[in-house]
């Protein structure tokens, strides 16, 4: 993907997280200790959309006007690249639905888990996905609610509105489940009810505990200076208890009206990132003002002021693990037997296979999803933009986005 640099059709952010990590990311990186993952997250932002990356020369076959656009840096935790990549997944995933109901489930751990965490995030965070798994698994399993296997898409997110620690999953849940012979779909029981809430939350307490334990017993776990005493067996063990008398917090939406619903779901969850660039408000005298949604006084909107380097540590302590998914299918939905057990579904609900739906190009998705012709020329609003030449990386740029004669560039 490509990013003209141009702002006559499309003006900048007032403030976006590039403009942090430019301003304050230097010091940050020269005073305090970051992993890899960090580093390369923070160069990626900084980079994105700027000649750093290189891009293309194009030129409007009507007006002769050029334009600059750079390449995007396609991280998954940058906010300018996520829009098209959160549509190009919605589009994929239309082909799944099915005319059920869709369930939305919130599991979400204790904070007293948080600094382990910090320290071990890849085995803390699989074990938050396999744990919420089993869990609905172990549910949709039992006769006394549904006696088959239900489906299920489950998204990580580490983050709360103030961009402090929060581990939660989201769960999209099938509104019932295939009978284990394949020879009939078993609907819930009740219209609006899924599982009960005290009864998820204690199962899903016992299986994340007992995984936390096991992953301790065999070695897996590292202990930083803030959980050092943890290594004991003995304090260790002390601690699991003190977390087995906690209540556990798990959520039960009622189920979506219908595919459009499912759809908007997943959009606004599946691709979301600690914040959006529109909640930044500004960047003055060293601190940064977003907006926050306060959801322990009636979702009321309010400001929030951190000092820069405040801001850049809760922002990467939502990095994720390199390599690791955030976004995950279990059951119906697995990706190994997703287009078998699906064929099922249909057969048994009844259903004609959707048609095949053809790959869109990036620019046939944007207007379809904006309206916009990223094609037209922002200058005549006539013709359309051709790619000219190659815009290396870390060549300096030679005039304005839009001139009236083409740079120096070595032609395609």
């Amino acid at each position: 993907m490509c990013q003209r640099d141009s702002t006559a059709q499309r003006p900048r952010q007032a403030l976006e997280v590039a403009d942090i990590f430019h301003a304050y990311g230097d010091v940050y990186r020269a005073t305090h200790p970051l992993t890899g993952q960090q580093l390369r997250v923070m160069h990626a932002i900084e980079q994105c959309r700027t000649a750093a990356l290189g891009g293309h020369l194009l030129q409007c076959a009507h007006c002769g006007a050029y334009e600059a656009r750079y390449h995007s840096c396609r991280n998954r935790h940058c906010p300018k690249c996520q829009p098209l990549a959160k549509a190009r997944w919605v589009e994929a995933r239309l082909a799944d639905l099915l005319p059920i109901p869709y369930f939305h489930c919130v599991l979400t751990l204790p904070h007293t888990l948080n600094p382990l965490a910090q320290g071990n995030p890849r085995v803390l965070y699989a074990l938050l996905f396999q744990a919420a798994w089993d869990t609905l698994h172990t549910f949709g399993r039992d006769p006394r609610w549904l006696g088959g296997d239900l489906g299920a898409t489950i998204v990580l997110h580490t983050w709360g509105q103030n961009l402090d620690q929060h581990l939660h999953v989201h769960c999209l849940v099938t509104g019932g489940a295939l009978a284990p012979e394949e020879d009939r779909w078993i609907p819930t029981p009740r219209q609006q009810f899924l599982f009960p809430v005290r009864a998820l939350s204690r199962v899903f307490r016992g299986k994340y505990l007992d995984g936390l334990h096991a992953a301790f017993t065999q070695g897996q776990l590292h202990f930083a200076a803030g959980t050092a005493a943890l290594e004991e067996p003995a304090t260790f063990v002390q601690w699991l208890d003190t977390l087995w008398r906690q209540e556990w917090v798990v959520y039960a939406k009622p189920p979506f009206a219908g595919p459009q619903q499912v759809v908007a779901y997943l959009g606004r969850y599946t691709h979301r990132i600690a914040i959006s660039q529109e909640r930044l408000i500004a960047l003055e005298d060293g601190s940064v003002h977003f907006r926050w949604r306060d959801y322990r006084q009636g979702n009321a909107v309010k400001v929030m002021a951190l000092s820069a380097a405040e801001f850049i540590r809760r922002f990467l302590l939502h990095v994720l693990p390199r390599g690791f998914q955030r976004l995950r299918h279990y059951g119906l939905l697995g990706n190994r037997c997703r287009a078998q057990t699906l064929l099922a579904c249909r057969r048994v609900l009844h259903l004609v296979p959707p048609p095949l739906r053809p790959l869109e190009t990036t620019p046939a998705l944007m207007q379809r999803l904006t309206g916009t012709d990223i094609r037209q020329c922002p200058q005549c609003h006539q013709g359309h933009l051709q790619v000219i030449a190659p815009l290396y990386p870390w060549r300096p740029l030679w005039a304005q986005p839009l001139t009236t004669g083409p740079p120096d560039v070595r032609p395609l």
